[in-house]
């Protein structure tokens, strides 16, 4: 019985993310014409037809979906496959893919990364920067090894390690219209004075649960799509928020006038480290988790 190949799997895989040749074979890195007979030799393999071609586009076939999400576990299981056969290997080194969220990735790695080099030179560390539940869907998919997130999160199939807690500040622009006094809850701000990042932002949530904002006609109608412009919205007084204490000392808030104050106990969010449930490189991603504790404020 002829089988598919893991090339063939991987190929089709890009060509249902991308839905058009040229894309797909360009993220591969074969030519087009390459990528067309590998598609062509994989449907006739299956004996199945997985693609729909015309002019304009590319759509996969009701069985080609089937099949694509198979091919993604095939894949993963070759990779824990070879996972397993390099547990023996010195710990974190060769290709490790990370995800990080963006309200961690640019506070915590600039201090972690020039210390992770140093002592483990052989590892090849990528990174992926994106929201909290795409690389939960690229880590259960197996385009990533594991993730850096912040908690609470709802997860499913994963081990997680806790590495520390993110007390949150109250941060506000010096002099602000909406800081009355030194000591500020969120019971003494005015209505829509709050500002927040956008939905999908799991900082967001964290921000409500973790800082007691039960009165949502604090929170502005205004959101922010990043970190840098919630800051730029604080610095121009429109508002005030809850920054991480990670960010408290990085360049973003460099020669702007926001100051931060300290919030009651218990307001925080965790980080931790999430892998697949049953990874042979448990405690190779366990060794990692140690290390960033011991080194994050060095």
């Amino acid at each position: 019985m002829n089988l598919p190949t893991i090339k063939q799997l991987r190929y089709f895989i890009a060509l249902q993310k991308y839905t058009h040749f040229g894309k797909a074979a360009e993220a591969c890195f074969v030519s087009q014409s390459a990528f067309s007979v590998a598609i062509r030799e994989l449907e006739s393999t299956l004996g199945v037809q997985i693609v729909d071609r015309t002019n304009k586009r590319v759509t996969i076939t009701a069985m080609g979906q089937e099949i694509v999400v198979q091919a993604r576990l095939v894949l993963r299981d070759v990779e824990a496959l070879m996972e397993l056969a390099q547990v023996n290997n010195e710990p974190l080194c060769g290709k490790l893919k990370l995800g990080v969220i963006p309200t961690i990735s640019p506070f915590l790695l600039p201090k972690i990364l020039p210390q992770l080099r140093s002592h483990f030179p052989y590892l090849q560390l990528f990174l992926q920067e994106d929201t909290t539940l795409r690389v939960y869907e690229k880590l259960m998919s197996g385009e990533l090894d594991l993730i850096l997130i912040a908690l609470p999160y709802e997860l499913r199939h994963v081990e997680k390690m806790t590495l520390f807690k993110d007390p949150f500040l109250l941060a506000y622009k010096k002099g602000s219209q909406f800081i009355e006094s030194q000591k500020v809850t969120a019971d003494h701000l005015q209505s829509e004075s709050i500002l927040l990042l956008e939905d999908g932002h799991c900082l967001r949530d964290h921000a409500l649960s973790a800082c007691k904002i039960r009165n949502l006609n604090k929170v502005s109608q205004f959101s922010a799509s990043s970190l840098l412009t919630l800051i730029e919205m604080v610095e121009a007084d429109l508002g005030v928020t809850y920054l991480p204490e990670m960010a408290k000392n990085s360049p973003m808030l460099k020669n702007t006038n926001i100051r931060t104050q300290t919030m009651p106990k218990n307001s925080h969010r965790e980080i931790g480290l999430i892998w697949r449930r049953g990874s042979a490189r448990k405690n190779e991603f366990k060794m990692l988790g140690e290390f960033i504790k011991k080194y994050r404020n060095r």
